[in-house]
């Protein structure tokens, strides 16, 4: 599925996941610089994943983690650095949460400092949840 908004295009189109690219985008932010490769590559492999294009530059990405069912945890979810304020992110969110294979499903995600934008988009901050660390060597 492909959605488009001026010269965007947002899609889960499995032809988009281009690994290199996604690592590359992963790589400016706080939570994954130190995802592998290799990681990356299972993760796209694992996830029902979503890339944010301007022409054939990748902008943008997340992901669902999924049982289609009743639990979608959204992941990794970014803007390159020259796009952000032009409310792609919530244009995304919207896209991956309207999707006709996760729209009835409970959306869940962990942040450090987007809570205010997430509050926005329907989330709402919860005490219960927990996680354990992975360090990638």
């Amino acid at each position: 599925m492909t959605w488009t908004r001026n010269t965007f295009a947002f899609s889960d189109e499995l032809d988009q996941q281009q690994p290199d690219q996604i690592y590359a985008l992963l790589q400016t932010t706080y939570w994954a610089t130190n995802r592998p490769l290799d990681v990356v590559e299972k993760l796209i492999a694992h996830s029902h994943c979503f890339s944010l294009r301007d022409g054939s530059n990748l902008i943008g990405f997340v992901r669902a983690i999924t049982d289609y069912t009743t639990t979608t945890w959204i992941a990794d979810m970014v803007i390159a650095d020259g796009y952000k304020g032009q409310r792609l992110g919530q244009w995304m969110l919207e896209c991956v949460m309207s999707h006709p294979r996760l729209q009835s499903t409970q959306f869940a995600l962990q942040t450090k400092d987007a809570h205010s934008f997430y509050t926005k988009m329907g989330f709402e901050q919860r005490d219960s949840l927990m996680s354990t660390a992975v360090a990638y060597l």
